[in-house]
Order: structure tokens, then C-alpha cells, then sequence
């Protein structure tokens, strides 16, 4: 069950573990730990993917180690058969992030809110302004009962590397997906992190992410809808693939999309553009 409705969670809530994974462009001018503050889905607790990904790397939002991982989702009192449920207040993409991001270290229940938070507030369904950040502190960690420490299972193979992306471009083991809008894929378009140059990936594919979204209702469109959309961008969807965008996080959508399609595991390339276009 990758995606579940406003309904379905809101007759869940005291089932499951939620997590806000809000997470906006800087151009924005939002701030989504303030928005969180103000308001968010009654016993959701904030995810920061910056703090939370591996900040010894260069590249922005790359997945952070298992040992990192373990002790974190520790920290937010998460035990492995917890359903985890995650949304966002934008569009959907860093939901999915998180999504991914629990799967490639093992967690079996996970779910992302189709319509996030945009359909939860325009249903008038219930919010709070409680704050459920006792935990999520690894100061926390010592009061915890060390007979529940959640425990990883890394899936190596769904994240690719520089080097694996490069031989694939003359081996073609796989397909390669861009998830970023046409004009940056063409190379029409700047980039919005400087030093990167503009252009994609040699034989790679593009499907913007937004075209896998319902504009009115913020949710995934329907199964033949993506088929359609993947067919159309001469994509085949019975051949493997791996799904890259600006940093990681839009490809993330076309990874759920893609499971929602197939029921496979979606695979990413993690330093995305931010890595492979740096001049």
C-alpha cells in the first residue's frame, strides 16, 4: 500500500506512526518547521530531509548511513513493524523522498498521503498545533527501551552511483529517467544551484515530475494514466530503470509512480544533477 487517501488516514490516525516531510525550494520563501508548528495533521512529527540526510557529502539530500538511520528512527520511537504514513504541504515530492528513503533501509509499512496536505486542509479534516518532538532528539535515545531499537536492513541496489551511471551509458543496462522540467532536461533552462551545467544525462529519458500529478486534487493520477505518461516519453516499462532529477528528491516521485505501475521497487541515482552536471 504505497499511497493511502485523506479518508483512509483519517480513520488510521491513532494506528500509525505520520510524519511531516515538508520541504520547499529556497526561492520559495517558506519555511516548512514554522508551517509544521502552526499546523499539521493531529500526531504527525517533523522530518527534516536536510538535517537528515548525509551532511558530509557536497551534494544536497543524499541518503545518510545505516547507522545514522537506525539511531535516528530510534529516536522518533519508531519500531520496524510500525505503519509509517508521510506527507508534505507542497507537492507531494518530498513525501516521497521519505517514502523511498524508508524503504531502501528495509521498513515494510510505508505509506505517503495521496493529496498530502493540500487535499487534507481543503477537506476541512482535523489539525493541531501540538508539537510531537519529545522525541526525535538522539539526547532522547537513553530513555528508550533498548529492547525495541529498531533495526535496518540496507537495499544497496536501489541507490546508483556516478560510476554506475557512466557505465551505463555505454553498457545500457538500465534506463535513466530525468524527473526535472523539460527546459532544464534540454538544456533551455538555467540551473537553480550554481556551478552546474545545463543539459541531462546521454541517453537519458524525461518525464517532469508534475506530470504525474492531478493539478485539481494534488494526488498521483490513475494507473493507465502513468502508463500512458511513460509510454508517450518512449519509456518501457518492462525494462529496469533508474530515476534521477536536481538532487534526489523529484526522482523520488517517479519512483512511486513507477510502483504504483510495476509494484517493483523504485531505483535512484543519488546525487542526481547536483553531482553529474558540476562543471
Amino acid at each position: 500500500m504505497n499511497l493511502v487517501s485523506t479518508e483512509w488516514l483519517e480513520k488510521n490516525l491513532n494506528a500509525v506512526k505520520i510524519f511531516d516531510a515538508s520541504w520547499h525550494m529556497p526561492s520559495t520563501k517558506r519555511n516548512a518547521i514554522k508551517e509544521y508548528e502552526n499546523k499539521h495533521i493531529p500526531g504527525a512529527m517533523f522530518w527534516d530531509v536536510d538535517k537528515h540526510s548525509d551532511n558530509d557529502s557536497p551534494y544536497p539530500h543524499m541518503m545518510s548511513n545505516s547507522d545514522y538511520w537506525t539511531r535516528m528512527l530510534w529516536s522518533f520511537g519508531i519500531q520496524n513493524n510500525d505503519h509509517i504514513i508521510v506527507y508534505d504541504n507542497s507537492d507531494i515530492y518530498s513525501s516521497c523522498r521519505l517514502w523511498f528513503s524508508l524503504k531502501y533501509f528495509g521498513h515494510k509499512k510505508v505509506s505517503v498521503l495521496d493529496g498530502g496536505m493540500k487535499k487534507w486542509l481543503k477537506e476541512n479534516r482535523t489539525t493541531d498545533n501540538k508539537i510531537n518532538q519529545d522525541l526525535g532528539k538522539f539526547s532522547s535515545i537513553d530513555k528508550l527501551n533498548p529492547t525495541t531499537k529498531y533495526s535496518v536492513n540496507e537495499m544497496s541496489e536501489f541507490i546508483k552511483n556516478k560510476l554506475q551511471i557512466d557505465e551505463n551509458i555505454k553498457n545500457q543496462s538500465f534506463q535513466t529517467v530525468d524527473a526535472r522540467s523539460r527546459d532544464r532536461f534540454e538544456g533551455k533552462a538555467e540551473e537553480p544551484r550554481p556551478g552546474l551545467k545545463k543539459g541531462c544525462i546521454i541517453g537519458s529519458k524525461n518525464i517532469p515530475f508534475q506530470e504525474c500529478i492531478d493539478k485539481n486534487t494534488n494526488t498521483f493520477k490513475s494507473k493507465s494514466e502513468l502508463i500512458n505518461i511513460f509510454n508517450k516519453n518512449d519509456i518501457d516499462i518492462s525494462k529496469p530503470m533508474v530515476f534521477t532529477c536536481g538532487s534526489g528528491m523529484t526522482a523520488c516521485v517517479l519512483g512511486m509512480a513507477y510502483s504504483l505501475i510495476s509494484d517493483k521497487n523504485a531505483m535512484i541515482y543519488d546525487g542526481s544533477w547536483s553531482e553529474y552536471g558540476k562543471e
